[in-house]
């Protein structure tokens, strides 16, 4: 598979790097299937515990979406095969319905504080609306606009992988406690910076996005 949905500059290691990195995260978040919930994810024990529907549904399917994205974003798999393309397009889009309506329900009721509760439930909004607004271009086959969405999705949906990279720095430093309602902020306002500061450069449109 070629990904080489990447903006003019970036090394290929660094999207090549990106793209591994979201998919090993997201079997890894499958850990829960063979290890007690206590064990791995002890902070979201609550939420296994009180709202088990919410909870399974976001962490079932909201790695579907993040392992999907390198699929998603590879120029060879969309001309060999766009039809292809399409039915993962759609169950990349399903899973981040319902996992984005289960992430506002999880952040509605964690036990982290408001500030935490605000950042995890405005990642969700927007992850629902950069999400749909994708889907709605692409069924339009407004491909431009489809794109520069599917880049804004991209962006949230990887919010996993700097969420996993910011809690053991957060742990190691001031604490759980302390740095979790911050991360729930950082692992995805800069990364949708990032993605707004991608489609303005003018010369960094992805070669592979999805159309």
């Amino acid at each position: 598979m070629s990904v080489d949905a990447r903006p003019q500059g970036y090394p290929k290691w660094v999207v090549t790097a990106m793209w591994v990195s979201a998919v090993l995260i997201a079997v890894g978040s499958y850990r829960f299937l063979i290890a007690d919930v206590a064990l791995v994810m002890p902070a979201m024990l609550h939420h296994a515990l009180e709202r088990p529907l919410m909870f399974y549904l976001h962490i079932g399917l909201a790695p579907i979406a993040l392992a999907l994205l390198p699929l998603q974003f590879s120029k060879g798999l969309r001309k060999a095969r766009p039809a292809v393309h399409r039915w993962l397009g759609r169950l990349y889009g399903v899973s981040i319905l319902l996992a984005g309506i289960s992430g506002i329900w999880l952040a509605y009721t964690t036990e982290e504080g408001p500030v935490a509760a605000l950042g995890l439930a405005l990642l969700a909004l927007a992850w629902l609306w950069t999400t749909g607004l994708a889907v709605w271009h692409a069924m339009r086959r407004r491909f431009a606009q489809h794109r520069a969405w599917m880049i804004r999705s991209a962006a949230l949906t990887l919010a996993a992988v700097t969420l996993r990279i910011y809690l053991p720095i957060g742990s190691a430093t001031v604490g759980f406690e302390a740095s979790y309602p911050v991360i729930c902020w950082i692992a995805w306002v800069p990364n949708l910076m990032l993605a707004e500061w991608i489609l303005r450069r003018g010369r960094g449109a992805p070669v592979g996005a999805t159309a």
